[in-house]
């Protein structure tokens, strides 16, 4: 009977072994959410998505220590933030320095979300504003930018020293410039180029001709291991390189945040290719920070 038992338990342990899960993680904001769904429920299998860990820095933290196996992240992010890499680099630039680590960066999704300066897309088209050499024209323009862009040294500094602007940005709340260029109380907005509001307040984002802001293109950020010890999991990831647009992702965002959709309902529409039809999540902002809204909100 001992023996049977311990045969059952053999057996136990070796199905549970096989099915190991994948641990997802994601930062603490929407555009992280929703791709942190997306990597859990494209896997076929036993997924775990763990939301909202953090800032980069603990959510990196939580990947070389192993707690998770994957999360989605940025290659600006990446090299700035992680490595410490100033100038141009390559995703192999990246792979060779996070090697070392025990750690990979691949599957590109598809879409860069970068700063950007943003126009009402009549007015960028009556005054023929297109990229920001068209926006240096025209010092009369009022620039409304949050105090973070206008002190980063990524940011303003570098937009005004490469294109030589002669415009004096107001520093302005990025929740409260939307109503401010729908207004009219400000012509120019500084925005990531995914957010949720850019189609719902017409806003056209003009190109960095000159190529200021570095690229921060959305792709998977793995530990090494993970394709050999998970190989199906893996091949379903790579099943998400350039799935995603930039335009996809505004979508994606403003269901979320603008529609109230659930997360998980978000990712799973976008995989089956339709709409998202369910019910709007009661709080937004439970969803978005769970019980820590008002701790963080202190």
């Amino acid at each position: 009977m001992k023996a049977l038992l311990f045969v059952l338990l053999l057996a136990t342990a070796g199905v549970v072994h096989s099915e190991e899960v994948l641990h997802v993680g994601s930062k603490r904001f929407t555009e992280s959410y929703i791709l942190g769904e997306i990597i859990t429920q494209s896997v076929p299998g036993r997924a775990e998505h763990s939301p909202g860990l953090g800032n980069t820095g603990i959510v990196y933290a939580a990947l070389k220590a192993g707690s998770i196996d994957v999360y989605p992240e940025y290659t600006g992010t990446i090299a700035r933030a992680i490595l410490g890499l100033e100038g141009g680099f390559t995703l192999e630039q990246l792979q060779r320095r996070l090697a070392p680590e025990g750690l990979g960066v691949g599957v590109r999704l598809g879409f860069n979300n970068t700063y950007a300066l943003a126009m009402r897309e009549a007015q960028a088209e009556r005054l023929s504003v297109r990229t920001l050499s068209d926006l240096a024209r025209h010092p009369e323009l009022k620039l409304g930018l949050g105090q973070e862009f206008i002190a980063r040294a990524d940011g303003w500094p570098a937009v005004k020293a490469a294109y030589r602007m002669r415009q004096k940005p107001r520093g302005l709340d990025h929740g409260l410039a939307y109503e401010a260029i729908a207004a009219g109380q400000i012509d120019v907005m500084d925005i990531y180029s995914t957010d949720a509001k850019i189609e719902r307040y017409g806003l056209r984002l003009l190109e960095d001709d000159r190529g200021v802001f570095p690229r921060y293109d959305a792709v998977l950020f793995y530990r090494l291991d993970l394709p050999q010890r998970l190989p199906q999991a893996w091949k379903a990831l790579q099943g998400l390189e350039g799935r995603i647009s930039e335009r996809e992702m505004i979508r994606l965002n403003a269901a979320a945040e603008l529609e109230g959709k659930s997360f998980a309902a978000v990712a799973k529409a976008f995989l089956s290719g339709r709409s998202t039809d369910a019910a709007p999540v009661r709080n937004f902002l439970s969803a978005l920070f769970g019980g820590n809204f008002w701790r963080l909100t202190r």
